[in-house]
């Protein structure tokens, strides 16, 4: 699989189509992109190029415990960089969870390479947000406290991380406590902020800025709650909404892996959306 060096971080990528309107799609949590292949190829069967990656400091790409703005800013600057090197924009983004949130962040900072939004899984909530601040990260500043980087990298999220790119033990087993603390309790910050918001860090003002064409489909758990799918829908302007014939479950999470008997569905409503965009309609 291509790694291509990114803003001074090697991300792992590849792209699934030959031909047709581009697409990157994007994973949610520290996730790799692996669980978005076979919808990729879904996508790549009906005329598309799907460009999937693994964020910095997720998958198989490097880690880097540095930057002062969000974790989720920090990535929609690689992607732009990563799309601008493969001469695919403007493009068509999208994704699951922390991909959606990612996309719509992508969509406020450079809206002219944006032709449309895909939306799926869309976090928000107080369940959501009591919960992923401390699982991104105040279970990690609270091992490295406890335990420095040894434990840090003893934790599943970031053990997981090692095993797919060995540099990144060597890098964290290098890096001082205070320095890891000190910059995931600022992303811890700047994520909390926008936590209490209908749609998680994206205020009402901003949804309602977005001009790209958008489509929404709801989640079904607790994390991805369908009302914050709704909300989305209601508070972008013009934005379609497909509902999938599922309902809500009482569960924290549900895998995207489950959502795989949908994923026909899914691929043909994108590509009806994205021809309907492409036509101008």
């Amino acid at each position: 699989m291509p790694v291509t060096n990114i803003r001074g971080v090697n991300i792992n990528w590849q792209v699934i189509g030959e031909t047709g309107p581009w697409i990157m799609l994007t994973t949610g949590g520290r996730r790799g992109h692996d669980e978005f292949i076979p919808l990729a190829k879904k996508l790549a069967g009906l005329g598309h190029r799907v460009a999937l990656h693994d964020r910095r400091n997720t998958g198989a790409s490097d880690v880097l415990i540095a930057g002062a703005e969000s974790e989720e800013v920090i990535w929609t600057e690689d992607m732009y960089a990563l799309m601008q090197k493969l001469g695919a924009l403007p493009a068509f983004f999208g994704g699951s969870s922390s991909g959606a949130r990612t996309s719509i962040l992508f969509a406020l900072r450079h809206p002219e390479a944006v032709r449309g939004l895909l939306l799926m899984r869309i976090t928000g909530g107080a369940f959501a947000a009591g919960r992923l601040p401390d699982n991104y990260y105040g279970q990690f500043i609270r091992a490295a406290q406890a335990g420095g980087m040894d434990a840090v990298c003893a934790t599943e999220q970031w053990s997981e991380r090692i095993a797919a790119n060995p540099r990144n033990g060597e890098y964290l087993r290098s890096l001082a406590p205070e320095k890891f603390i000190a910059v995931l309790t600022r992303w811890k910050e700047a994520f909390e902020a926008g936590v209490h918001l209908p749609v998680m860090g994206v205020t009402d003002e901003e949804l309602g800025s977005i001009r790209v064409p958008t489509l929404v489909i709801p989640g079904n758990d607790k994390t991805h709650s369908s009302a914050s799918g709704l909300a989305a829908h209601r508070l972008i302007p013009g934005s379609q909404l497909h509902q999938l014939p599922i309902e809500d479950q009482d569960v924290p999470l549900i895998p995207f892996g489950e959502w795989s008997p949908y994923e026909d569905e899914i691929a043909t409503v994108v590509t009806r959306f994205i021809k309907d965009v492409t036509a101008g309609r």
